[in-house]
């Protein structure tokens, strides 16, 4: 049970992170600061990565220990799922706290002029006590002005696609292994090429298309609002795809499974 727990915590994290870097690009729009925005969100993305190279091996030993127990682990890989849910969630509700908090960093990277300089001068205690003052509730008043006005509804569709695939291309690959034992080493190498082909997708067609939007706020084409509710837009898709990653989780493992004896 500890290691469940461990891995969906660090799934929650994973999730936390990756979504809020749209809060840190937003406060670099209203900075306009983006390009230093930019370079912070590498290190909100490392602590993601980090996360995601402590939880892989411990994903790993979750599978071999249902081979041992012949159990199926299956509810336990529905579960992390669960808490990549949770994670984009919190990271939903945390996006006004985040942008002020973002705003902070960004101004302090830009006095410091090096990201171990801004840590010196951020992370003391009196800093995370000021911390508080910039904590933001979502509103009623702001919900009741969202709309889906100027966002692309393919670009949504295409951001909750690639986040299904991303969540729950890994562990599909895992429970593959146990359906295709034969073919262990083709299954679990494919993990790569399955996340390489999200990655692929997410790059040309959803990237793109969000820097571009971003891009007309830089330029005055577009309203700081208007970019808020895009980037709170995609928080919800990606939201969605993780919802999406509970009902491809199975199929994916078995059509892996089809196909590894493919590459013999």
């Amino acid at each position: 049970m500890y290691t469940i727990l461990l891995i969906c915590t660090l799934t929650f994290i994973i999730h936390t992170t990756e979504t809020l870097s749209y809060a840190l690009r937003f406060a670099g729009v209203q900075t306009g600061r983006l390009a230093v925005a930019l370079s912070l969100s590498g290190m909100i993305l490392l602590i993601s990565r980090t996360s995601n190279l402590i939880q892989s091996p411990f994903s790993g030993g979750l599978i071999d220990q249902a081979v041992l127990m012949h159990t199926d682990p299956s509810w336990k890989l529905h579960l992390i799922i669960v808490a990549s849910s949770l994670g984009t969630l919190a990271a939903i509700f945390l996006f006004p706290t985040f942008v002020q908090l973002s705003k902070r960093l960004i101004s302090h990277l830009e006095l410091a002029g090096s990201i171990p300089g801004m840590l010196r001068s951020t992370v003391n205690i009196q800093s995370i006590r000021r911390a508080r003052h910039h904590v933001r509730l979502p509103k009623l008043a702001s919900l009741s002005r969202f709309r889906i006005k100027g966002v692309p509804k393919r670009l949504l569709i295409l951001n909750a696609l690639g986040t299904a695939i991303y969540t729950s291309s890994v562990l599909a690959v895992l429970y593959a292994s146990m359906l295709a034992p034969d073919y262990k080493a083709t299954v679990l190498t494919s993990s790569g090429l399955i996340n390489g082909f999200a990655t692929i997708f997410m790059t040309i067609l959803v990237d793109p298309q969000v820097a571009l939007l971003t891009d007309k706020a830089i330029q005055g084409q577009a309203s700081h609002e208007e970019i808020r509710q895009m980037y709170l837009w995609l928080m919800i898709s990606r939201f969605f795809g993780t919802l999406l990653a509970q009902f491809i989780l199975i199929p994916a493992a078995y059509w892996v499974a089809w196909l590894a004896p493919l590459f013999q």
